[in-house]
């Protein structure tokens, strides 16, 4: 027996009824000879850590656009927290922990640069609009290495159906689906108060007498709620009262920081940034890297623009912009100047040559 078929014989002694299985896996687009040393979802978690699209999560914004601050979150660090929670979650219901690390870790791989300013400007522009979640599965089926990952179904559909209203069809993928929510809802409540938007006491008091007034206390509150209320049970959720409590806090960083707040006042010119972008290279795809410019003969000028856009990190995407749109200074060396000041180099002395 190898090491991979002693970790599943363990997943089977050990993981709960309502737990996926990594040799019970449906399997991946194109077979592929196991690993002798890791499960199927283990592979799938190196192969998302290891990936291009991962690392530009670094320099993506998560709520505070280009933060001047050592301290926000980017979409790294949000998914990082991502990954902790749901595997703090998925060990206590004895659940498959690799699954779940593997979905939480891919589950922002499509995200835009500039947040959800960035994918709102892409959904107003893009035919058929643009959803990140989605992205995050062109990413890992076409996208990264020309390929895709070649991910196995279970995480495929984890991070597909992260967000919004389909639930993912496995329990860590449900699992990852309130770990985003609990992980977003507290630490943009932490970075709001680190800039200023919010007070402690602008919350609704309601919510943090039931989560607790502190950081660490809401999170322990709405982890520990998940776990209690989820045990030896076939679906995953929360009691009434800490959901409503999390929804309702949820609702008022919509109101009071993620629309019309400080937090925001630059995502108009992000939204900016990212539509010019589009529309120069849908009008002018030749300017577009060889890669995408090969791509867009296969799926169209404007998914192939759309894709690539959607991968830029915030500073790349401002780079590109400046390099398409805002006229670069020319220097003139000193010994192109007479002592008199006057212009020595014909070229320069005629704008007409």
């Amino acid at each position: 027996m190898d090491i991979r078929q002693h970790t599943e014989a363990m997943e089977e002694n050990y993981l709960s009824e309502f737990a996926a299985r990594s040799n019970r896996s449906v399997g991946r687009r194109r077979p592929e000879e196991p690993c002798r040393v890791r499960t199927a979802f283990q592979r799938d978690r190196d192969r998302i850590i290891h990936s291009k699209a991962f690392r530009r999560l670094k320099h993506k914004t998560q709520v505070f656009i280009i933060p001047e601050g050592d301290h926000y979150r980017t979409r790294l660090t949000h998914t990082l927290e991502v990954a902790q929670i749901a595997r703090t979650v998925a060990r206590a219901l004895c659940l498959n922990e690799d699954l779940t690390e593997a979905i939480a870790l891919g589950h922002d791989l499509g995200h835009t640069p500039f947040g959800h300013a960035g994918e709102s400007a892409l959904n107003d522009i893009m035919p058929g609009g643009f959803k990140h979640n989605r992205q995050s599965l062109r990413v890992v089926e076409e996208l990264e290495g020309g390929t895709g990952l070649n991910l196995t179904w279970e995480v495929c559909d984890g991070i597909l159906n992260h967000t919004g209203p389909v639930r993912p069809s496995t329990l860590e993928g449900q699992v990852v689906k309130i770990a985003d929510r609990v992980a977003y809802i507290n630490h943009d409540i932490d970075d709001a108060i680190r800039g200023g938007v919010l007070q402690v006491q602008d919350l609704p008091a309601f919510c943090l007498d039931i989560l607790g007034w502190k950081h660490r206390t809401r999170i322990n509150t709405m982890v520990t709620d998940l776990i209690i209320t989820s045990r030896d049970k076939p679906l995953i959720g929360m009691s009434s009262e800490v959901w409503q409590a999390t929804d309702e806090l949820r609702q008022f960083l919509f109101d009071h920081v993620y629309i019309d707040s400080e937090a925001k006042g630059e995502e108009g010119k992000a939204r900016h940034v990212l539509q010019y972008l589009f529309a120069h290279w849908v009008k002018h795809p030749r300017d577009l890297p060889e890669e995408h410019r090969a791509r867009s003969r296969t799926v169209g000028v404007e998914r192939a623009v759309c894709d690539y856009i959607a991968g830029m990190t915030d500073r790349y995407a401002i780079a590109q912009f400046k390099h398409l749109f805002i006229p670069r200074s020319f220097a003139i060396s000193e010994n192109s100047f007479t002592a008199s000041g006057a212009v020595v180099n014909k070229k320069m002395s005629n704008p007409e040559g």
